[in-house]
C-alpha cells in the first residue's frame, strides 16, 4: 500500500502521549461512596465491567488512527511493468496533390491515407514524429514531436488545395531530412506516400535520396494507386470537378530506387486493406529497442479505513450509551 500524503501518518504519534494521559488519570478516577465501613464488599469479585470501560478508550483512539490514514491516502497501485518499445524519429511526407482525390479508395486516396497515418502515429508512443506535405511545392505541417494530440489534430484538419498543385517528391524528402538531421535517435526515417511521379520541384527524387543515404535516414516509399484506371477529378470547363476514368500511373521505378538506396522498402497499395497492411509492415520493420517503464493506474482506496473509523465509532457510542453508561 502507498500514500498520497505520508506526512499525515506523523499525526500518529499524538496517541502516544494521549494514552500516557489517560493512564495517568485513571489513577484519581474511580467512584466514591460515602460508607462507615467496606468491609462487607472487600471480598467481591471485581466486575468485567471495571475491565472494559478502558475497551472505550481503544476505541476512541482506533477511530483517531483511521482518520489519519484516510487523510493520508491510502493507495492502490498495479504493479510496474518493464517493456521493450520503440523509440525513432519518423517524418510521415504525405502527397496532397489533387490526383490524390482519386475514388479507387475508399472514399478517396486522401482521406485512407490519412485515417491509416492517424492510425500508424496513435500506435507509436515513444517515437518523435513529424508530418510533412507535398504537391507542387513542400511545408513542414507539423515539426518533430511526441505531441500525439498535436499531430493527429494536425491530419484531422489537413485538406486539400493548400499547396500549388503538383508532384515534386524530391522537394518533399528534402523538407522531411531538414526535419530529422537535429533529431538524436539512432534510427531515423521518412515514410513517404504518393500516387505519381515527380513532374515539379527544385530536388530531384534520386540527389534527395542520396543525402539521405548519406545521412543514414531510410525511407519507405508507397505508391498508392490501384491497377488499371481509377476515376480522377477534373475540372471542366464550367468549373465542375467531375470524375473521369484515367489510368493510373506510378514512378515505381523511382519509388523502387529510393527505398532501395536507403535501406527503405517500396511498397505498393493498391486499397484500403492494402495501405493498412503496408502501414502495419513498415511499424514492424522501423524499430528501435529500449526499455521503458509503465505504470498502469493508481487508486484511492481508503474505504476500508473508512468502515473501521465508522465501526470504531458506531461501537463506542453504543457501549457508552449502554453496557458501560456511567452515572451521573
Amino acid at each position: 500500500m502507498h500514500f498520497a500524503h505520508p506526512n499525515f501518518l506523523w499525526t500518529l504519534l499524538v496517541i502516544v502521549p494521549v494514552t500516557a494521559w489517560y493512564i495517568l488519570k485513571q489513577k484519581d478516577s474511580h467512584a466514591t461512596m460515602a460508607l462507615s465501613t467496606s468491609q462487607a464488599f472487600a471480598a467481591l469479585p471485581r466486575s468485567w465491567k471495571q475491565y472494559l470501560r478502558h475497551f472505550l478508550f481503544v476505541l476512541r483512539m482506533a477511530t483517531l488512527a483511521c482518520l489519519i490514514i484516510i487523510m493520508a491516502r491510502p493507495q492502490e497501485r498495479d504493479s510496474w511493468r518493464t517493456t521493450s518499445t520503440e523509440g525513432t524519429d519518423i517524418v510521415l511526407a504525405l502527397d496532397v496533390s489533387s490526383s490524390m482525390l482519386a475514388r479507387d479508395f475508399d472514399p478517396d486516396r486522401f482521406n485512407a491515407a490519412k485515417e491509416v497515418a492517424a492510425k500508424f502515429i496513435s500506435g507509436r508512443e515513444s517515437d518523435n514524429i513529424g508530418i510533412v506535405i507535398f504537391a507542387g511545392e513542400s511545408l513542414t505541417g507539423v515539426p518533430m514531436t511526441v505531441d500525439r494530440a498535436q499531430l493527429l489534430q494536425y491530419l484531422q484538419n489537413l485538406d486539400m488545395n493548400v499547396l500549388e498543385d503538383g508532384t515534386a517528391i524530391g522537394d518533399g524528402i528534402a523538407t522531411s531530412l531538414n526535419r530529422l538531421k537535429e533529431g538524436k535517435a539512432k534510427s531515423k526515417s521518412i515514410i513517404l506516400l504518393t500516387d505519381g511521379s515527380n513532374n515539379t520541384g527544385v530536388v530531384a527524387p534520386l540527389t534527395a535520396a542520396e543525402v539521405a543515404k548519406e545521412l543514414g535516414v531510410k525511407i519507405y516509399t508507397i505508391g498508392i494507386g490501384t491497377n488499371g484506371s481509377a476515376p480522377y477529378p477534373v475540372r471542366t470547363l464550367t468549373g465542375r470537378i467531375e470524375f473521369q476514368p484515367q489510368p493510373v500511373v506510378i514512378d515505381e521505378n523511382t519509388l523502387r530506387t529510393i527505398a532501395d538506396n536507403t535501406g527503405g522498402k517500396y511498397f505498393r497499395a493498391t486499397g484500403n486493406r492494402v495501405l493498412e497492411e503496408v502501414f502495419a509492415e513498415i511499424d514492424a520493420l522501423e524499430k528501435t529497442q529500449m526499455d521503458v517503464r509503465h505504470f498502469s493506474h493508481t487508486e484511492d482506496n481508503y474505504a476500508l479505513w473508512a468502515w473501521l473509523a465508522l465501526a470504531c465509532f458506531t461501537l463506542e457510542f453504543v457501549l457508552r450509551h449502554t453496557v458501560l453508561r456511567s452515572i451521573p
